[in-house]
């Protein structure tokens, strides 16, 4: 029988609430793998086993695993039956070199883990014996210290799992067990990684872009949506609102002062997707800033654009550098899409010495000069909404 073992690292730690977690990381199985005909997900004790149809491909069993927050690793193999008194290693040598046979490899080593210890043989006992009878027909050699190719084998209380492979997952926490956040959606390579980085700690996430339209094109939006499908297959169901921008910053240059205008636009931006966020019934705002990488993410700037809000305001990103931000993108997908060009409503009307370290009290008085309640009702009205899911559903 072909089946994947699913392990997760940080659930184990949760205690009596341990159960919960579980049952929502299988959740999450379940969903990912609904196109493809999987329905057997069994929690067993500290993993998961799916029961993986013949007629499934492998290749995607494995890209579906890899995307699914809360899994620490996970294997694809086969399934043997065991006794607890009497394993019979040949049956499970028989099954491990059909899994090692797609590999090229001239060295092995086994890798073995004894879930249930009433099994009479050790973990080393079975690595031993295995590795003998694997050896002998094979006619490869063993090494422990640097093989070419490692054999995962389980044991469990009535069957042996045996795998060829280890596959990384994201790890984290199953999605929807930290109730749902609003992510402010550029377009750009930093806020993905930030949403991303939220949905991996159990988050759904909401996404809002701020288009410059009518005085751009729809470049920006394009994106922004290639981005949602890349994000929603963390997450399987997604949200994203675009709202019309460039109006309502034409209004704001009309009103103020030049340096203050990337602050005020901030400022009008947070208001506007807190006024979503209560919609989606989210408990808090998150960000791509990162510290001291443009005008607005200067302590001052941030505390000035932080002081709009009534929400929390989440920076998963504050303290990384560029270059960790785009490892990351590039990791989850987002990267390639993210450098696209197109017209965002960021950088439009910039002064060319923005304020660095605009003071709170400023601002405020600023605002004064406008009517901030008309353009946040604006930016609402005009918000326009699109669903995402994943897997797309049949129909």
């Amino acid at each position: 029988m072909r089946c994947a073992i699913v392990h997760y690292h940080e659930l184990a730690l949760k205690g009596r609430n341990r159960e919960y977690f579980e049952h929502c990381l299988i959740r999450n199985i379940r969903t990912a793998l609904k196109d493809v005909g999987v329905r057997q997900v069994e929690n067993l004790h500290s993993r998961i086993r799916i029961r993986l149809p013949l007629e499934v491909p492998s290749d995607v069993v494995r890209d579906r695993l890899r995307r699914v927050c809360g899994i620490a690793n996970f294997s694809l193999g086969r399934v043997i039956p065991l006794h607890l008194s009497n394993p019979n290693v040949d049956d499970l040598a028989t099954a491990a070199i059909e899994e090692i046979r797609p590999h090229s490899f001239s060295t092995f080593r086994v890798t073995a883990r004894r879930a249930d210890k009433r099994l009479v043989l050790t973990s080393m006992d079975i690595e031993r014996e295995l590795g003998a009878v694997v050896c002998r027909m094979t006619g490869k050699k063993v090494s422990l210290q640097n093989p070419d190719l490692t054999m995962y084998v389980e044991l469990l209380s009535k069957e042996a799992f045996c795998s060829a492979e280890k596959i990384e997952g994201p790890g984290g926490m199953p999605v929807g067990v930290s109730g749902k956040v609003a992510c402010l959606l550029s377009g750009g390579i930093d806020s993905p990684v930030a949403a991303y980085r939220m949905i991996k700690r159990g988050c759904q996430a909401s996404f809002i872009h701020f288009s410059g339209r009518p005085l751009v094109s729809r470049a920006s939006e394009e994106k922004v949506r290639d981005l949602m499908r890349t994000l929603t297959a963390y997450q399987y169901d997604s949200r994203l609102y675009v709202v019309p921008f460039g109006e309502i910053q034409r209004e704001i240059i009309l009103a103020t002062p030049a340096p203050f205008r990337v602050v005020l636009y901030r400022r009008m931006m947070v208001r506007i997707a807190e006024e979503l966020a209560r919609r989606e019934h989210c408990w808090a705002l998150v960000t791509g800033d990162s510290l001291g990488q443009v005008a607005s993410q200067t302590p001052q700037n941030l505390c000035a654009i932080e002081d709009a809000a009534e929400f929390p305001i989440l920076r998963p990103l504050i303290g990384m550098d560029k270059r960790e931000i785009i490892d990351e993108a590039k990791r989850i997908d987002t990267y390639d899409i993210s450098i696209e060009p197109d017209q965002d409503c960021c950088k439009l009307f910039v002064p060319p010495h923005p304020s660095t370290k605009t003071r709170i009290d400023d601002v405020r008085k600023i605002e004064r000069m406008f009517d901030t309640s008309s353009l946040v009702k604006r930016g609402i009205e005009h918000a326009e909404l699109t669903e995402w899911s994943f897997p797309p559903s049949i129909e």
